[in-house]
């Protein structure tokens, strides 16, 4: 699996709006500053993230962005899936991009890239960005003698 800049800065994202949860809607350039994003690519993502059904808007002067749903609720797999595509090594084990290959049954590699896969998913698709957000600030506080 590889994580392009695109799922990173959703990633990202999520987690910016998740660790502000409380202050409300958060403005777009607040995050595209925080996370070193540039705004007009974090617009089009936003956009994207929105369509996924991970953040909702609100326009107006206390306008901004906010998670639709519980960072409790949006594992690292759904997100990296909507973006990237698929989580698995190779196209020929995915479950979501499948292509057959011409070597299928007799394959070397397959049962490993099954492994790779399995592996993968077992770990994304438990790992929410809840998860990531308190690793976020155990982090700080740990920085910061907190």
């Amino acid at each position: 699996m590889r994580i392009s800049f695109k799922g990173d800065y959703a990633l990202k994202t999520l987690l910016d709006l998740a660790l502000r949860i409380d202050a409300g809607p958060v403005k777009i350039f607040e995050i595209a500053k925080r996370q070193d994003i540039p705004l007009k690519y974090l617009e089009q993502l936003l956009l994207q993230l929105k369509g996924a059904g991970f953040v909702n808007s609100k326009r107006g002067q206390d306008g901004g962005y906010f998670l639709a749903r519980p960072a409790g609720r949006i594992t690292l797999g759904e997100v990296i899936r909507v973006m990237e595509g698929f989580t698995s090594p190779i196209t020929c084990v995915s479950r979501s991009c499948f292509a057959r290959c011409t070597d299928e049954n007799k394959c070397p590699f397959r049962a490993t890239w099954e492994k790779v896969r399995d592996s993968v998913n077992a770990i994304v698709d438990t790992t929410t960005i809840a998860d990531i957000a308190q690793k976020a600030v155990k982090g700080v506080e740990e920085d910061y003698n907190i």
